[in-house]
């Protein structure tokens, strides 16, 4: 029997100075049973740093068809599409392939330099693919926040997010690696 996914609900505020966006969404988060509660935390950063009340959630890690992240035109043509972790370069190809721009966040504490040394020369020739790198410290201490009902607040400023919940607040300072 397969197990299912565990379902979290969090209720995101945004304060984004750099894109002059601020807004609060109510999120659904479907946990897969196999992914991390980094990795979930990492999507829920991304969905911050995106923030539109049209991105979504993809299915899942079960799906390799979808992104973890997606924000379509009202036409259902792709107009953002985000990966987190650190994607084989085929995935990535083929999400340039159907989006108008494609974002990374590059997780994975020390598995991210290798893997970008190996990957660099094949994802530079991706003109549509930005990459940011998340700090394994950073995923880590974004872990500490989650909990299967929460209150986020998330500002960003100078490319840098504050996020916090409850009486726990993390900095975060996402890296442009492309």
């Amino acid at each position: 029997m397969a197990l299912k996914s565990t379902v979290y609900k969090a209720s995101l505020q945004v304060s984004d100075m750099d894109r002059q966006y601020y807004a609060e969404h109510p999120l659904t988060i479907a946990r897969h049973p196999s992914e991390t509660s980094e990795r979930m935390m990492v999507r829920l950063l991304a969905f911050a740093l995106h923030a539109d009340p049209r991105l979504s959630f993809g299915r899942g890690l079960s799906t390799d068809d979808e992104a973890a992240l997606w924000l379509r035109d009202y036409d259902g043509s792709i107009a953002l599409w985000i990966e987190v972790g650190l994607p084989d370069e085929r995935i990535l190809r083929k999400a340039c392939s159907r989006a108008e721009r494609v974002v990374l966040l590059a997780y994975g504490g020390r598995a991210l330099e290798p893997w970008w040394q190996a990957s660099e020369q094949a994802l530079k020739r991706l003109d549509k693919l930005g990459i940011l790198a998340i700090s394994s410290e950073d995923s880590a201490a974004m872990c500490d926040l989650a909990s299967r009902s929460m209150q986020l607040q998330a500002s960003i400023q100078d490319g840098t997010v504050w996020l916090s919940g409850g009486d726990r607040m993390v900095e975060i300072h996402p890296r442009r690696i492309k």
